[in-house]
């Protein structure tokens, strides 16, 4: 990877939008907070990104603003997922052309591929670029579950570098560990699971919540990274309200409610997601304050 270093708290970035169109000054200024804060990567276009919304040419546009703004400060790791490998396809092209550091590529999503299906799809994105790949393996959402056997095949191929883990079974770290080799990269998809993932081989986190608490989910990965996991711990007990508060309505409605609070963006969010509920905006409320936040 060049001594490309993927490791720590890595903000899914939310795409700000104002007035039903793509906001890219509010999202180069979010991406500029989230550095200053000490996030160690950033990641654009992903699901809290709402990239399902998107256009191509908005889905672009986001990733070359997010390139822009890191300069980079830090490794730029672009949504490039798709259930059709054509598009993504074009995705990574797009990506490697701009200057991304890295694609994360969603196990394909709708089409319930196989497994052999799925080492196929991986196999060609791998095949026509030269960024690292990580793979996004989250089957609540894909309903495809890529197994630890497929995984390990794929970890063979020299740029498919890690896995953003977001099946909710810890057990798959240490699986993925044996298959894969230490030197695969594992990276947390659930923040509530991301000090437990990290005591059993992880080294990060793919964030919701680092939008909302970029300096504290950085001390939190740091604190793991250096062993010290009663540290990692103490920041734990601050963040976890907000943790389960960011999914009590449909992301990333909560997530932007609550950056809305902080004063650094609107609410907007785009068909078929809706704003947040009352709840949720209470509890998103009682997190921040937990936190210390507000």
């Amino acid at each position: 990877m060049n001594g490309l270093s993927l490791k720590g708290s890595m903000p899914a970035l939310v795409t700000p939008f104002r007035n039903g169109a793509v906001d890219l000054d509010g999202f180069a200024a979010h991406c500029d907070w989230q550095i200053s804060e000490g996030s160690h990567a950033l990641v654009p276009v992903g699901t809290t990104g709402e990239s399902p919304t998107l256009s191509h040419d908005e889905h672009y546009a986001v990733i070359t603003a997010c390139v822009e703004v890191a300069r980079g400060r830090v490794p730029v790791i672009a949504g490039c997922g798709s259930n059709d490998t054509r598009t993504a396809l074009a995705h990574l092209a797009h990506a490697e052309k701009v200057g991304a550091d890295a694609a994360l590529i969603v196990v394909p999503y709708y089409n319930k591929p196989s497994q052999t299906g799925l080492i196929a799809h991986f196999t060609a994105l791998h095949e026509a670029t030269s960024l690292p790949i990580i793979i996004y393996n989250i089957p609540g959402r894909s309903v495809a579950d890529m197994s630890v056997e497929t995984m390990a095949r794929l970890a063979e191929l020299p740029r498919i570098v890690g896995v953003k883990d977001a099946t909710g079974n810890i057990a798959r770290v240490a699986q993925q560990r044996l298959a894969c080799g230490g030197d695969f990269i594992q990276l947390s998809g659930n923040d509530d699971m991301a000090v437990g993932f990290n005591a059993q081989g992880g080294v990060g986190a793919i964030s919701v919540s680092a939008n909302v608490a970029p300096r504290l989910c950085a001390q939190l990965q740091e604190a793991c990274l250096r062993g010290d996991y009663a540290a990692a711990l103490a920041i734990n007990d601050r963040l976890q309200p907000l943790h389960a508060a960011l999914f009590s309505d449909t992301s990333p409605g909560p997530t932007k409610y609550a950056l809305n609070r902080l004063g650094r963006m609107g609410t907007e969010v785009r068909l078929p997601i809706t704003e947040p509920s009352e709840a949720a905006r209470a509890a998103v409320d009682a997190a921040l304050v937990h936190a210390g936040l507000i």
